[in-house]
């Protein structure tokens, strides 16, 4: 071989480790993307979600009083406030009836004292 089918072939080794390392850097690009992470990112909630829901579903099959039972205890936890407001009005409601009816009572008892 000749100095020039050397480095010929040197040029050409190099223009083909340019081409694939070119390649493999727009391969990474593509792969670090903000759109592609997001896409991927997306399709794995997707798939861990709806794994979630067919085991939820599962258990509930599986359980269904005491998945009633934590469903139950959920929705009352959530709804405290609305409820505590409720029992304090249906509470109060007895108080105050009992406390008009000895305000009365008092009342009368003046009336009848005069």
């Amino acid at each position: 071989m000749t100095d020039t089918t050397q480095i010929a072939e040197a040029r050409a080794e190099v223009d083909r480790s340019r081409s694939r390392l070119m390649s493999t850097a727009h391969e990474l690009q593509d792969r670090i993307s903000p759109k592609t992470l997001a896409r991927n990112t997306w399709k794995g909630a997707k798939e861990k979600g709806a794994d979630l829901a067919e085991n939820t579903v599962d258990a509930v099959r599986a359980r269904p009083f005491a998945a009633t039972g934590i469903v139950a205890a959920l929705t009352m936890f959530l709804a405290r406030e609305p409820l505590i407001d409720l029992a304090g009005k249906v509470v109060g409601r007895g108080e105050r009836t009992n406390v008009r009816k000895s305000r009365k009572a008092k009342e009368d008892q003046t009336e009848t004292a005069q």
